[in-house]
């Protein structure tokens, strides 16, 4: 019983950023809010997220001891990608409004709060935002995105082998998927699905002609090769900018943006790689509203959902592209349990909770998908 389970105002009015799940937490890196500094360089800031006690924390600036760790500690930037592998994060690409796009790795230690830049050899990317990352493995693999330097869309993979760090440039067999930037690559299994983004029609460089990728494309990790892939209906709308996650085996895809439509999603999509085939997918609840540039993380059986930006409702709340930057978070549970069905049954048929314990009547409105959290959820103690 897929279910919106949970809806919380008030955490971190992020966009474009990077997030990962490390157990019950979820750790989220930068991106942007609209009418903030991004010309004036400062260090990332990274928000925790405990899933248990539904709280927001922030964690402190690092002290750098000096200008010569300074370097260490990743500057504030969105675009970018961040994985974890063993108790590391790591966080590459991304772009800030003063010096562009980067192709620095940096790693976070979960243990420690920890910055360091792991010394490493190879064929390092271009720098470039706007692209992929994924893990299978002790290797993370790169695709796509925007390279500020060739100012075009990309379709290469690099690999890291964090056995070694050494960047490779894979040399891959069989018709690549599409320059593009802003899609989701997925691992299911040893193969790597990647669905969406923005391309240009004619070629790798960004021209009038924008197109959004609506198929999916299926790069085979043991063989070093793209696959030829049947084609299906229905089919998703294009769309860039959306969430992507795996759940048993199956592909889920949430949101985005299609610029050639002037259109937000907030549909839900499950792809069998099996079968080769798509199905929308209806949970019960009330979701997000229509958004890109969100985050997505899988934490159990619940999905994770937060930021990201929007058409604003109203004439003068937004930004000068008329759209309004969300501080809100959202829970897609795929297994929700006999206790919070029936904390949502007492919400949805309005019983009376005047004599019940202050904690129980808040625990409750966490539960309901109608109503926001007026407790603070934002925590000095994580």
């Amino acid at each position: 019983m897929l279910r919106w389970s949970v809806h919380l105002e008030g955490g971190p009015r992020r966009v474009n950023h990077a997030a990962v799940a490390v157990g019950h937490k979820v750790y989220s890196f930068g991106g942007y809010c609209s009418g903030e500094d991004y010309e004036t360089l400062r260090q990332i800031d990274v928000h925790v997220f405990n899933t248990v006690s539904l709280r927001w924390m922030k964690l402190p600036p690092v002290r750098t001891g000096g200008q010569d760790r300074l370097w260490e500690v990743p500057y504030m930037r969105y675009g970018h990608t961040a994985v974890l592998l063993d108790d590391t994060i790591y966080l590459w690409g991304g772009r800030n409004d003063t010096e562009g796009a980067c192709n620095v790795l940096y790693a976070f230690d979960v243990n420690t709060h920890r910055w360091f830049t792991p010394k490493i050899s190879g064929t390092v990317p271009g720098a470039r935002d706007g692209h992929s990352a994924c893990v299978l493995q002790k290797a993370m693999y790169i695709f796509g995105g925007y390279e500020q330097l060739a100012d075009c869309f990309s379709n290469d993979i690099h690999k890291l082998d964090t056995t070694c760090m050494i960047w490779s440039l894979i040399n891959a067999r069989g018709t690549p998927a599409r320059w593009r930037d802003f899609h989701s690559a997925t691992i299911i299994g040893t193969k790597m699905f990647v669905f969406g983004g923005r391309a240009d029609r004619f070629g790798p460089f960004h021209s009038n002609n924008e197109i959004y990728c609506n198929k999916i494309k299926v790069f085979d990790t043991e063989t070093n090769c793209w696959l030829s892939t049947p084609s299906t209906q229905p089919l998703p709308e294009g769309r860039r900018s959306h969430s992507a996650f795996c759940y048993n085996g199956e592909l889920y895809i949430f949101g985005g943006y299609n610029a050639r439509l002037d259109q937000h999603f907030n549909d839900l999509w499950k792809f069998n790689p099996e079968a080769f085939s798509w199905k929308k997918i209806e949970p019960m609840g009330k979701g997000p509203c229509p958004r890109r540039r969100q985050c997505c993380c899988m934490v159990g059986d619940r999905i994770i959902l937060f930021g990201g930006t929007s058409p604003c409702p109203e004439q003068g709340m937004g930004d000068e592209f008329n759209l309004m930057d969300h501080s809100d978070l959202y829970i897609l549970d795929f297994s929700p349990n006999l206790k919070m069905l029936c904390k949502i049954a007492v919400i949805q048929h309005s019983l009376d909770q005047s004599g019940l314990p202050h904690d129980i009547r808040w625990e409750l409105a966490a539960m309901t998908t109608n109503s926001n959290i007026s407790r603070p959820i934002f925590s000095s103690h994580g």
